[in-house]
């Protein structure tokens, strides 16, 4: 069955980082590099999407202890243990949708994401990434790291099984359920330059896992 997004994470909290930890392939990895790709400066502004209980966080403050963080996560106990980690730390959290919550425009230095935006299609993407794209400053970017369909069969594949599966269970399109739908790495760098992003360069990859990096102009 199909768990609502919240509820999905709210279930699984327990147990949660160690299992993001040691059980996820190369994420030792992965979380250290996407973190030294955001901005050293002092008082660096950094918004992160769908940031959890901030495993990319404490790379980042390791680096960057003065950063300025605002972090936007469907799942308020995920929240809750995120701020218990930074107590000392500038954190904003918001415990909303990211396709929802507005976003300061020309206000951000940089932007994250880590393992949170393979539940989306390219669709509900766009706007979202310009909106995104919009709260940058000039010359900022957006790091993302994820997981990725290998071939557009697969990613066709997963999209017509999330529709199966509302369907018998009577799940209204716009409600937002835990199921995994990667794009491929062509698709998601499509759907960043058509909501304004001026370029996007692939930074690292271990296996269908990738680092991207999208620029503002």
């Amino acid at each position: 069955m199909l768990e609502k997004m919240s509820d999905f994470f709210e279930n699984r909290l327990e147990g949660y980082d160690r299992h993001m930890r040691t059980d996820v392939d190369d994420e030792g990895q992965f979380y250290a590099f996407t973190a030294s790709l955001l901005p050293m400066e002092k008082g660096t502004r950094v918004l992160d999407l769908g940031c959890g209980t901030g495993l990319e966080l404490e790379d980042y403050f390791a680096l960057n202890p003065d950063a300025k963080i605002t972090g936007i996560d469907l799942c308020r106990p995920m929240l809750d243990a995120l701020a218990k980690k930074f107590p000392e730390k500038e954190i904003r959290l918001v415990c909303a949708s990211y396709f929802d919550e507005p976003i300061e425009q020309n206000f951000f230095d940089a932007a994250v994401s880590v393992e949170s935006l393979h539940h989306f299609t390219k669709e509900q993407k766009i706007p979202l990434y310009k909106k995104l794209c919009d709260g940058l400053k000039q010359g900022g970017y957006f790091i993302l790291t994820d997981y990725f369909a290998d071939i557009q069969e697969r990613e066709d594949y997963f999209q017509r099984e999330l529709i199966r599966l509302k369907q018998e269970q009577g799940i209204a399109d716009n409600e937002f359920y835990h199921y995994d739908t990667p794009l491929t790495v062509e698709n998601e760098t499509d759907a960043l330059l058509r909501a304004g992003f001026a370029r996007v360069e692939i930074m690292n990859r271990w296996d269908t896992t990738y680092t991207l990096r999208a620029t503002k102009a």
